[in-house]
Parts: C-alpha cells; structure tokens; sequence
C-alpha cells in the first residue's frame, strides 16, 4: 500500500511549479499596483477618509507591497548590472541616509547622559517629585515619567543608529572563514549575507511589526489575517486610540512610539542590505581597488588614532 503521507514526485514538482507561477503574477501585477499607487494617492494617503487610512494599513503589511519593492529592487538591478554608476549612486544616496539619520540620532546618548544626571540632582538634592521645563505652558511630569523615558533614547539609539553603526564597521563580526578567504569569495559572502540573512530578517521584522504598530494606535485593531474588504467594513467604526498607558501610575506614556521605532528599523535595515548589496557586487566586478569606495566613515580627532577601530 502506498503511503499517502509522502508527496511524490510530481506533486513535489507541481507544487514548485506553481509556486513559481505565483511570484511571476505578483511581479507582473506589481507594476499595476505601483501606477494606481502613483496616479490614486488619494485612495491611501488621504487619512481625512476612514477607508483610505484602512487602505495604508492594509496595504503596508500586504503581500502586494513586497512586491513592489522587491519589483523595483529587480528593475534597479538589471539598470545597474547595465550600467554600474546607477548603483553607486544608489549606494552612495543609501548609505548617506543611514549616515545622516544615525549621526543625528547618536546625540540621544549625551540626553541620556544629562537627563540621568538632573534625575539624580532633583531627587537627592532638591528632594523634588517633578521635573518642570520650559516657560509658560511648561513641561511638567513626575520624576518616575522621566526616569522610564530614558528607554525612549536607548530605543532611537538601537533602531536608527544600527544602519549607520554597520556602515561604519562597528557591529561585532564572528569570524570563522571570512577573512582566510580570497578578496572574491568575501564579495560573494558578503552578497549572499545580504540577500539570505538581512533582506528576509528586515521583511519578517516588519510585517510582524506593521500590525503590531497600528494596534496601538488605532480602534478597531487591524490583524495581518483581515482581508482589505473586511478593514474596509472596519473603518466605518475606525478612530484613533493611541497608546498612552504608562507600567507605572505616572510613568512614560509615549511606548507606542516604540512601535513605529520597530517598523522604522526594518525599513532601515531593508535598504542598507540593498545597499550592501550592491557594493558587494560593485567591489566584485571592480577589483580590490573599488573596495570602499565612497564610503563615508568616520575618523577619530588628533590624538586619538590608537583607538581607531577599537569601538
């Protein structure tokens, strides 16, 4: 008796088969989506309209979406393995991106520094409940709000310095082959590395984070599992509802800015793999003299060149 439970082989083959059918319809049909998104923007962009918010959510999370991006990542390809200085543009506007977004919000560590230093005064010298700031209308929280809002600095830190802190070398590698291997075959790795490891992890990162964003900000909550029809006969019940529930009685009450901050990393995270990998192939195709070409790093003041590439 045969066993039902083990697919033959045509099945195994039917099953690729079509799998294959379906990623060529989305790439197809991606090229749709992307001029209605263009020529109708209104129909998602206009949040004064309940259906057009739904709309964003729905389609931010969607199926339809990746393949936009991944529809355009192919067309930007074939263009630059045509004609390289279309990539090293591409590269050189990317990794300015992550440069710009992280030197700026690098400062968030010297606020944590300072804000930690005045808790400590306010608490131990002027033995006061409150921090107030500003003229006016003021600023004013509990000391205990403040004190949890440091998590808030340590978050911008993480998810829009990480992107930036790759571009400058400073993630730590554990290196079993890499560099006992040859100039091309580090290329190689490095391409795959891209492709196999941080696209996917930046793709699940967001699609689990989209929805997990829009729950903490609007009612009714959306799900990944809703179709558009169904968010569609939501939103005539949707409003706004964000988040402002603090762990303590007068703690922070902004976490659902945590919630964005982890979409806007996978987002961060997805473009530099592509500017990864891009360079990869660039430097491959170019020969060791292109190696860091272009790159924007950072380098330490007079003085301190011993500690170059200690951090």
């Amino acid at each position: 008796m045969a066993d039902t439970g083990v697919a033959s082989f045509g099945q195994i083959v039917s099953a690729i088969g079509e799998g294959i059918v379906w990623v060529l319809q989305n790439i197809l049909m991606a090229f749709v989506h992307i001029a209605q998104a263009i020529s109708q923007p209104q129909l998602w962009l206009d949040w004064s309209n309940k259906e057009s918010l739904m709309r964003f959510v729905y389609y931010g999370g969607s199926t339809e979406v990746f393949f936009a991006a991944f529809t355009i990542f192919l067309l930007v390809t074939a263009i630059g393995f045509w004609k390289r200085q279309v990539l090293w543009t591409v590269v050189r506007a990317l990794e300015g991106m992550s440069n710009t977004i992280g030197r700026f919000f690098a400062w968030a560590g010297l606020l944590m520094v300072l804000q930690q230093i005045i808790i400590v005064f306010m608490q131990r010298i002027f033995t006061r409940p409150d921090i107030v700031f500003g003229f006016g209308v003021p600023l004013q929280f509990d000391i205990s709000w403040y004190a949890e809002e440091l998590k808030l600095y340590n978050a911008l830190i993480v998810a829009l310095c990480a992107t930036y802190t790759f571009v400058q070398g400073g993630h730590v590698r554990v290196d079993l082959v890499y560099s006992a291997v040859s100039y091309r075959t580090r290329k190689i790795i490095d391409m795959c590395g891209s492709l196999v490891f941080m696209m996917p992890m930046a793709v699940m990162t967001w699609m689990y984070g989209w929805y997990f964003m829009w729950r903490h900000l609007i009612v009714p909550k959306p799900s990944a599992s809703d179709s558009l029809e169904r968010l569609l006969a939501k939103s005539r019940a949707l409003r706004w509802n964000v988040e402002t529930i603090g762990f303590s009685a007068n703690g922070f009450t902004g976490y659902f800015i945590f919630k964005i901050l982890l979409v806007t990393f996978a987002g961060l995270v997805f473009l530099q793999a592509i500017a990864f990998f891009y360079r990869s192939y660039l430097e491959l195709v170019e020969g060791e003299e292109a190696e860091g070409k272009y790159l924007d790093r950072d380098r330490l003041g007079d003085g301190e060149e011993a500690y170059e590439g200690t951090h």
